[in-house]
């Protein structure tokens, strides 16, 4: 395998990992808002700020597997 498709294989998995992050986040969301629907407004803006950061995250992971 060239170092291309390592670093292919490397930013596929970043991605993948951003993906299950960011689906795991929305499903506790959601979780969280079926039990306490008066915090809606708090929680909805931590899973957002979170999903951002796991994507800021993948971001990286993406960009350090290509300059690779």
């Amino acid at each position: 395998m060239t170092i291309t498709g390592i670093a292919a294989l490397g930013a596929g998995m970043a991605v993948i990992g951003a993906g299950i992050g960011i689906g795991r986040i929305g499903e506790s969301a959601m979780d969280a808002m079926a039990r306490q629907p008066e915090i809606q407004g708090k929680i909805q803006t931590s899973a957002l700020i979170l999903a951002a950061f796991v994507e800021a995250v993948a971001l990286f992971g993406v960009v350090a597997s290509l300059i690779v």
